[in-house]
């Protein structure tokens, strides 16, 4: 009894000590991306408004699923819609490691 005590001691120990060596991350509000969120097309605005606003997208994908939801993605940001109104606009991650795309030197 008294070494099965000790065991539970010890598991709750580490356990609790693994917890303490996590770390965190802070990253304020509005530094997230490097595209103001602002200037995203707002919720519920038309697929002609957005074409009109933004320009065409890079890539317009096909609509999929029930209700029908398409994803145009421009440079910096995606955008969202259902049947022809936007849901939800995205800033689109870069990664600050991400390879440059310029060729490679000899």
């Amino acid at each position: 009894m008294r070494n099965r005590l000790r065991i539970l001691a010890f598991a709750f120990l580490a356990a609790a000590a693994g917890a303490t060596l996590a770390d965190e991350l802070r990253i304020p509000i509005g530094s997230q991306g490097h595209v103001d969120a602002s200037g995203l097309p707002a919720r519920g605005i038309s697929m002609e408004r957005v074409r009109a606003g933004w320009g065409e997208p890079e890539v317009a994908l096909d609509p999929v699923g029930q209700p029908p939801i398409t994803r145009w993605d421009y440079p910096d940001f995606s955008v969202y819609f259902e049947y022809r109104h936007v849901v939800h606009a995205v800033v689109r991650h870069r990664r600050a490691d991400a390879p440059s795309t310029s060729p490679m030197e000899p």
